[in-house]
């Protein structure tokens, strides 16, 4: 073999398994890029678990692009991996952005075999506002209803670093540009800063998926947030795993997710592979009845 084919060969197995990318899919009849995702999907991929990702910015912010390792590292291990664009604050409230958040999940769910994915197998999981926007839309149903779906069809939630599982109790505790910042987001009054609340959702009789929340473990408000809403989910019948992720920042949580060795990641993919063999032996079992 030529050198120089051989350092391209060497490089592709370096970079992992080759995947098509389907770019700017829009989610909606809009044709915004806001309302678009791009999914990454292993060649050949057939009935594979799908991730949907929702990215960070303080819900004012940021790309469906800014996603690091993440692809590649959940096509490795053999997921469909989903990366969505939303509208931002204050252009439209809160209420739009986890609106478009169960629109893209609809979308997925209706189209995602095409490319390789299983609509019985959708996990949502973000970081940052992203991490909020997956907590909310994973417990308050009428965002899925709407989209003639349920927090059933979501088979795990994983909020990667948030501190606004109760934002009104944030609120509270903060003053100057941060409280601002929250106030652009779940407004001024108390009525919707709780409506805005994942934990406000949290309620006896009603099933949720099982969470995995991340956060890091130096960042006070989010630790005791996490525990919180952890608890709440416990405390109907739920299951949720808090875990603090030593060394990090707000920022590499985020960076590093899908990196080799990273504690976060291994958190991540021993729920996800755990998940998928519980739904897929459930849908076995009633198979075999």
């Amino acid at each position: 073999m030529k050198p120089i084919l051989l350092l391209l060969v060497m490089a592709s197995a370096a970079c992992g398994a080759d995947f098509d990318a389907h770019r700017n899919i829009y989610y909606t009849d809009s044709d915004t890029a806001r309302q678009s995702l791009d999914i990454y999907a292993p060649k050949g991929a057939k009935d594979l678990p799908v991730v949907v990702w929702i990215h960070g910015g303080g819900w004012r912010r940021g790309s469906k692009l800014l996603v690091q390792s993440k692809p590649q590292a959940f096509v490795d291990e053999g997921y469909v991996f989903v990366s969505i664009n939303y509208r931002f604050v204050p252009t439209v409230e809160m209420d739009g952005l986890a609106s478009d958040v169960a629109s893209a999940i609809k979308w997925v769910h209706d189209h995602i075999t095409e490319y390789g994915g299983s609509p019985d197998l959708i996990f949502l999981s973000g970081h940052s506002a992203g991490a909020h926007l997956t907590a909310l839309v994973g417990t308050d149903v009428s965002y899925l209803e709407h989209q003639g779906l349920n927090l059933s069809d979501l088979q795990g939630c994983i909020p990667v670093d948030t501190a606004t599982y109760d934002a009104a109790k944030l609120i509270d505790s903060v003053s100057g540009a941060r409280a601002e910042l929250y106030t652009n987001a779940f407004g001024k009054e108390a009525a919707s800063q709780k409506k805005y609340s994942p934990i406000t959702h949290v309620k006896e009789g009603q099933p949720y998926p099982p969470f995995l929340l991340l956060h890091v473990a130096a960042r006070l408000d989010a630790a005791s947030q996490s525990k919180a809403f952890a608890k709440a989910l416990v405390d109907v019948g739920s299951q949720a795993e808090v875990v603090p992720a030593r060394g990090k920042t707000h920022a590499t949580i985020n960076k590093e997710l899908g990196t080799k060795g990273d504690e976060p990641t291994k958190a991540v993919f021993a729920f996800l592979k755990q998940r998928v063999v519980e739904v897929r032996g459930q849908d076995s079992s009633a198979r075999s009845e």
